[in-house]
């Protein structure tokens, strides 16, 4: 399994699309095997979804997110996890150990970054 944190250093980002990396997990029985960044390739509605898919993603967990990112993922089957804060590692193993829940943080206004969420 790969999960994916849109992630500002070592921390969730409050926004997905406007992360500086996304941190990706790779996990295997309940535990983290191996954790690369990859850096954003940049904002462009749609295509964040579709390049994290194409990594072979199957969770990802942000601070926030714009509708149209939520239902690409759900169209791939891709699990998402907003309203999110925290160490990236740290929300990571919660989540494996079933204790992360999303809030269903959905961001409406993507020009005025840094205020998802609030």
């Amino acid at each position: 399994m790969k999960i994916a944190v849109a992630s500002e250093g070592e921390m969730v980002t409050g926004h997905f699309g406007h992360c500086e990396a996304f941190n990706i997990f790779n996990v295997e029985n309940g535990k983290i095997l191996e954790v690369k960044a990859i850096s954003n390739p940049g904002h462009k509605p749609g295509f964040l979804p579709n390049f994290l898919n194409d990594l072979g993603v199957n969770v990802i967990i942000s601070g926030g997110m714009g509708a149209g990112a939520v239902q690409i993922f759900n169209e791939k089957g891709i699990q998402v996890i907003t309203g999110v804060m925290g160490n990236a590692k740290e929300v990571v193993e919660a989540f494996l150990q079933g204790r992360l829940k999303s809030t269903g943080s959905i961001c409406n206004e993507h020009e005025h970054h840094g205020e998802c969420g609030e």
